[in-house]
């Protein structure tokens, strides 16, 4: 599989609902390693990432699957594995939200319930 580039994603209309996503997928420090892992190698199975850590490949494929749902880590099947790869156009976007959350001028008051 080549990681090909993903089409430019525009900004989310509910800014704090994708950046809460994505933030719960990367506060995982193990999930943060797999991520750099995949950058660093462009595309990875997930028996190399598995090489990698010291963790079962049962645990790691949930580690991918949460990554996947955020929409950081993109995979497709080859064969009987799977190539994953990180998406780096998710990781702009989220720079992207994260950027707009220090440009914000003046506190939005929460409302607590």
């Amino acid at each position: 599989m080549s990681c090909e580039p993903e089409p430019r994603v525009t900004l989310p209309v509910d800014a704090d609902l994708e950046i809460g996503v994505v933030a719960k997928a990367l506060g995982n420090p193990v999930r943060v390693r797999i991520l750099r892992l995949l950058l660093a190698r462009e595309t990875c199975y997930c028996g190399q990432i598995v090489e990698e850590l010291p963790l079962a490949q049962a645990t790691v494929s949930q580690h991918l699957k949460i990554l996947k749902d955020a929409g950081l880590v993109r995979g497709e099947i080859e064969g009987p594995r799977v190539c994953y790869c990180a998406n780096r156009e998710r990781l702009r976007q989220l720079a992207a939200l994260v950027g707009e959350l220090a440009d914000t001028e003046a506190p939005i008051p929460l409302e607590v319930a």
